[in-house]
């Protein structure tokens, strides 16, 4: 007989919570002796990601509201408007971004390898932004994410 596997935080440990360029990104869970990782991204109104490209694969799964997906394919740029239910995939070195156009924040999970995991743990910040992010603050994120594998395309 098959059985269900079930990850939960352990008790009393709540979700490690990160700020990246105005998105909220919340660890729910490393699998450790793996390269999975998934994390809740919490996009508010008018927030957008540079469009990056990075060696791994990524899976977003759309839980609340809509967001904007452009991948870039070899039939051409794509965009797609994903909302909940939704499960869009990024192939490794295939460049994409996001955004959400709408009034309301999105929120996705997003299953992500270690590199990413590592670049978001450890650049994030611990507050949210009071402002939009300043050309300084995007350009040292760009040179941070070159360290862990991921290059950012377009700020």
């Amino acid at each position: 007989m098959m059985s269900n596997s079930f990850v939960t935080m352990p008790a009393g440990e709540e979700a490690r919570r990160f700020f990246v360029l105005g998105d909220r990104i919340e660890r729910q869970v490393r699998i450790r002796g793996t390269w999975l990782n998934v994390f809740d991204v919490t996009v508010p109104p008018g927030s957008r990601t540079p469009k990056h490209a990075h060696a791994s694969p990524e899976v977003f799964r759309i839980l609340e509201g809509c967001l904007t997906i452009w991948r870039l394919t070899d039939n051409g740029p794509e965009e797609i408007e994903a909302g909940a239910g939704d499960i869009v995939t990024i192939a490794p070195f295939m460049v994409h971004g996001y955004a959400n156009r709408g009034n309301v924040p999105a929120v996705f999970s997003a299953v992500v390898d270690r590199d990413m995991a590592e670049f978001i743990e450890a650049e994030g910040a611990s507050e949210p932004p009071q402002t939009s992010p300043s050309a300084e603050t995007i350009a040292r994120m760009t040179a941070a994410a070159n360290a862990y594998g991921i290059t950012i395309l377009a700020a």
